[in-house]
């Protein structure tokens, strides 16, 4: 069973041969070797992260400056309560990736990781741009830090917050496992119903701006999500003693917990009065997408009837997918690379 250590900066002692490369536990130079990766996955995911760059203040804010003074109430709240849980989030990440890479010794695995922390930090700057665009700085700095004050998002938060710092207060190999299937849950539940809040305003003629953000913002996440996904793929192969049933069930617990917290928030921030979105439609999405990341690591459904994707919200992918990338991410392979310049703004 491998020791969770930091691994050395400088190692001229450290290992060179491929067949003894690890996700943990590894001896590595941290020499960044491109054209020698054991993990084959690597370089398409790379390739895919860096065609993915964009730049924020590109996209025109125009209309969603008009318009978001005039928006419904219930549409307002949401907006205000979604996208400062979005701030949150992006900015943990930000301040955790690096975290998680002190332990991983498998230098390829590292880039990717690096790739992605620059990524949150755009997207970061993305939701800072919606904000000085909507609205004056007072106000803004009332959204920014609405997680502060308000208890069902602070709540949200701490759920994640407490797991990522347990590898800050000790670090086992116990926390790091939570860590990163902490990073999988953020990525591949937490962000969602959020980006279809923002979907739902674009189909109704609102906030076309934001929406274009978050397109690109999840055209970013679902790369993170497949990157973690392929982390905990290859960790239960090479520490196979480490994935007990205990383990296991922790993890599926985790997930729930996930999901549940997502669908307690929808109730909350999305409600009932929003046309064309209701609790139900994303609680129904969210037990979809509980079984489909359970299934993709490995893990029994968690929602018996929901293997399905609804009917109901089949639109959501229109909107995530319109920006003319189609990647098929769990089936681990790209089938288009295309820069940020050529997407096409059609909401």
């Amino acid at each position: 069973m491998p020791k969770l250590d930091k691994k050395p900066l400088f190692n001229p002692q450290g290992d060179t041969d491929l067949r003894s490369r690890r996700i943990i536990g590894g001896n590595p130079t941290n020499l960044n070797d491109f054209n020698n990766m054991k993990y084959q996955w690597v370089s398409p995911w790379y390739r895919q992260a860096m065609n993915n760059f964009w730049i924020p203040e590109e996209i025109n804010m125009a209309t969603d400056k008009k318009q978001y003074p005039g928006l419904p109430k219930a549409e307002r709240r949401a907006y205000d309560k979604i996208l400062s849980f979005l701030i949150f989030l992006d900015s943990i990440q930000t301040a955790n990736l690096p975290s998680i890479g002190q332990y991983v010794t498998a230098n390829e695995v590292n880039l990717c990781l690096c790739i992605q922390t620059y990524q949150e930090a755009i997207h970061s700057q993305s939701y800072s741009y919606m904000l000085d665009s909507i609205c004056e700085p007072q106000e803004r700095d009332s959204i920014l830090f609405q997680w502060k004050d308000d208890a069902h998002l602070l709540r949200r938060n701490t759920f994640i917050g407490d797991i990522y710092n347990s590898l800050q207060q000790e670090p086992s190999l116990r926390n790091f496992l939570r860590v990163v299937m902490g990073n999988y849950i953020l990525e591949g539940v937490y962000f969602y119903s959020g980006f279809m809040f923002f979907y739902n305003l674009a189909r109704n003629g609102l906030m076309p701006g934001s929406a274009q953000q978050i397109r690109y913002i999840n055209r970013d996440e679902a790369t993170h999500l497949w990157l973690f996904r392929n982390i905990l793929q290859e960790l239960q192969a090479e520490e196979p003693e480490l994935f007990t049933a205990e383990l296991r069930e922790t993890f599926r617990g985790m997930l729930r917990e996930g999901c549940e917290q997502e669908i307690a928030w929808a109730e909350y921030a999305i409600g009932e009065d929003i046309q064309g979105l209701n609790g139900q439609m994303v609680g129904d999405y969210i037990r979809y997408l509980g079984n489909l990341r359970a299934q993709n690591i490995g893990l029994e459904p968690l929602y018996e009837g929901f293997e399905q994707e609804p009917d109901s919200m089949k639109w959501v992918s229109q909107y995530s997918n319109a920006n003319l990338i189609k990647t098929d991410f769990f089936e681990a392979r790209s089938t288009a690379y295309a820069k940020s310049s050529a997407l096409v703004d059609d909401l």
